[in-house]
């Protein structure tokens, strides 16, 4: 009985909020919310898709009630740039779900912290020091070889005799590249020995990030709506508990590499002895040092697996692709040497390869959502203080407007119009724009070039046996960052020396 009298309450509630807003406020129009849930109910799966849809039915700027906030869906380049440029200081706070706020320890690491002098100064350390050019070229031969790590897999595997022939899940290639270089930028560790085995503390990192993603899917209807969070008490406390799990990792693997600095006095260029270089200078807290290092392995790990898994999908469907940018490969690169990032200005198609990967499969095909800071317009359309705010990358990259047949993989058409990624052209936004910008996106774009070209460089590449390219499930998973449906699977061919199939193995 008290249930349903507070259920009804909350109800009550809720439209006489919604009722005030929509007299108060000109909002985009929307499907209509219910009570309490919003268009929760509504929304389907793959909510990049479903929010396109809609867009074709209510129009490029949408209303979707998440339970009681308001967030404001835009699908086109123009809108985008209203978002991420004209409104931008209206607009660059981040609303924080319960999980998020946890995680962040209140926004005080990067990608959770609202807009403001501690964002300025974290975003600067990261812009001049972390992320910097010199850095990044500094640690580049942890991505070669790690990459060339990946090459040596996948060459012993498909050349044993049992497997010829047969295809292989690409994605579990491609993951142990995202997940020891990740590792070894942001902590100075490989988890993995050369034999493949993890170690402890490996396993631990491993269990703390499914760990983490399962206790986020779990939230479900908590998430968005706080009335019903005392519902779940369990969850608070699972929270807490992933945290503090988290940190002692976190603080184990700082202490390890402080003793060994000590020890050997060795200035290292990995972001862990970067931050505590740092320190005093930016006057960097425990939590905050503790938040950007997740911050780069959250941010770092899935997206650049999942961009390359795409772009190689889309290269074995369209072998003309692939034979054009091989030709290219074996023109500048040859068949007696491997492939550096120093050579990539000389591989402009593979360049184009990666960018169209990117147009069409944005790793994050919704941006993370900005808050509204205070009353803006966006399109003509009022949007509230403290409502949330969505860019569908996805549906931009895919708008018929801007792009010429947009659903073709085509690399050429940024050989006849150069069009920038990292966040000055607002119809390619796969790193977003403005005051919340990637700041690791040179470094996302040097690996993914780097690990499609050593594959298109080493092997050729067809479908699985029996399947026709037209057949592969180009379909998404659900999810804040898009694999794909069903794991690629991939029959691969050497088409080298065997002797440029070795990793490349260094120690930093």
């Amino acid at each position: 009985m008290a249930l349903s009298l507070l259920l009804a309450a909350f109800t009550i509630i809720f439209l006489a909020y919604n009722i005030y807003q929509k007299l108060r406020f000109r909002l985009p129009p929307g499907p209509r919310p219910w009570p309490v849930v919003g268009n929760l109910y509504d929304i389907k799966p793959v909510r990049f898709r479903c929010f396109e849809e809609w867009a074709k039915t209510y129009g490029p700027i949408l209303s979707v009630w998440f339970g009681p906030t308001l967030n404001v869906i835009v699908s086109t380049s123009e809108l985008a740039k209203q978002v991420l440029k004209d409104k931008d200081p209206q607009l660059a706070d981040r609303h924080r779900s319960p999980s998020a706020a946890k995680f962040s320890r209140g926004g005080k690491d990067l990608i959770w912290a609202d807009y403001g002098p501690h964002y300025v100064k974290v975003r600067k350390l990261c812009t001049l020091e972390l992320f910097s050019q010199k850095r990044l070229e500094a640690l580049r031969p942890i991505r070669e070889d790690e990459v060339t790590s990946m090459v040596e897999s996948i060459y012993k595997d498909c050349t044993n005799p049992d497997n010829k022939g047969k295809a292989l899940e690409l994605r579990k290639y491609l993951g142990a590249v995202a997940f020891n270089n990740i590792t070894r930028l942001a902590f100075g560790k490989r988890f993995v020995n050369s034999d493949g085995a993890i170690d402890e503390q490996g396993l631990e990192f491993k269990a703390i990030i499914a760990n983490g993603n399962k206790i986020g899917a779990s939230l479900g209807m908590a998430m968005h709506i706080p009335w019903l969070q005392w519902m779940f008490p369990y969850l608070g406390n699972e929270l807490t508990k992933h945290e503090a799990r988290r940190g002692r990792l976190t603080k184990a693997i700082m202490e390890e590499h402080s003793l060994a600095c000590r020890r050997t006095g060795d200035a290292k260029h990995h972001f862990v002895a970067a931050l505590f270089t740092l320190r005093d200078q930016f006057e960097l807290s425990e939590d905050t040092i503790i938040g950007l290092l997740w911050d780069m392995i959250i941010a770092g790990m899935d997206t650049t697996a999942i961009s390359v898994e795409w772009a190689m999908a889309e290269l074995i469907k369209n072998p003309r692709v692939q034979q054009k940018a091989q030709e290219e490969l074996d023109r500048i690169i040859g068949p007696d040497r491997l492939m550096t990032e120093s050579n990539f200005p000389n591989l402009p198609y593979l360049q184009c390869v990666a960018k169209e990967a990117l147009r069409l499969h944005p790793p994050t095909p919704l941006m993370l959502p900005h808050r509204a800071n205070a009353n803006v317009k966006i399109g003509g359309y009022d949007v509230p203080k403290d409502s949330s705010v969505n860019v569908n990358v996805w549906a931009i990259g895919r708008d018929p407007s801007v792009w010429k047949s947009p659903l073709d993989f085509r690399p050429e058409r940024f050989i006849e119009e150069d069009v920038d990624m990292k966040g000055h052209d607002f119809r390619l936004l796969p790193f977003g724009a403005g005051r919340r910008v990637c700041p690791g996106a040179q470094l996302a774009i040097n690996l993914v070039t780097s690990m499609l070209g050593h594959l298109l460089h080493h092997f050729t590449w067809a479908p699985s046996n029996g399947l026709r390219p037209e057949e592969i499930d180009m379909e998404e998973a659900p999810g804040q960052v898009t694999y794909m449906r069903t794991q690629l699977l991939a029959v691969p061919e050497p088409r080298l020396p065997s002797h440029l199939y070795k990793r490349v193995a260094v120690d930093m």
